[in-house]
């Protein structure tokens, strides 16, 4: 085991699709730390639902380890890179992951959900509005939010309930950008 020292933070590591389970074991292995929070997702094979457990950030697995003593964590199988910007990489903050930490051994139901920010474009998914597309102005406690959508070049504000609502233009690597309030891009990604 890698002992735990100030220098030792926690950074996200790019993984290929679908190695998150077996990197993190190779990286415990190594005696690194390791966190991949998983939530029980429900999928059908052959006819039947069945439920298994599938990672809550696809493509990312967390390790603690001094970012100057990286080599070896980036030659282990499956990690692809380590998440900063540019190619400088960037710790997860303490608070961030300790609070990861804290939801996992609650116990408590998680699920993956698009990160959204004021000003962003979004998408209305319900029947009655499907396809109407606003700009998010506020939030209104946990499961509501405020959204300006143009008519008639005048501005009409709705509240509608969050999981009405998609982001636009969703790429690959935004899966992180709900840690933190900066925008984490793949080291070697510019």
């Amino acid at each position: 085991m890698i002992p735990s020292s100030p220098s030792n933070r926690w950074y996200a590591l790019q993984v290929r699709t679908r190695w998150e389970s077996s990197t993190a074991v190779l990286l415990e292995g190594k005696g690194y730390e390791t966190l991949l929070p998983t939530f029980a997702a429900k999928k059908r094979w052959s006819g039947k639902q069945k439920e298994s457990s599938v990672p809550l950030f696809p493509g990312y697995v967390f390790c603690q380890f001094n970012v100057h003593d990286r080599l070896p964590v980036l030659v282990t199988p499956g990690v692809i890179s380590v998440v900063g910007r540019g190619k400088v990489p960037v710790a997860i903050e303490d608070a961030e992951i300790s609070a990861i930490q804290q939801v996992i051994s609650a116990g408590v139901t998680m699920e993956p959900w698009p990160y959204l920010e004021i000003g962003q474009r979004v998408r209305i998914e319900t029947p009655s509005m499907q396809g109407v597309e606003g700009i998010l102005l506020n939030f209104k406690g946990n499961n509501r939010i405020v959204l300006s959508v143009s008519l008639l070049k005048r501005s009409v504000a709705l509240e509608i309930d969050r999981e009405a609502v998609s982001p636009i233009g969703i790429g690959q690597g935004t899966a992180l950008q709900g840690i933190g309030t900066r925008q984490l891009v793949p080291d070697g990604v510019s």
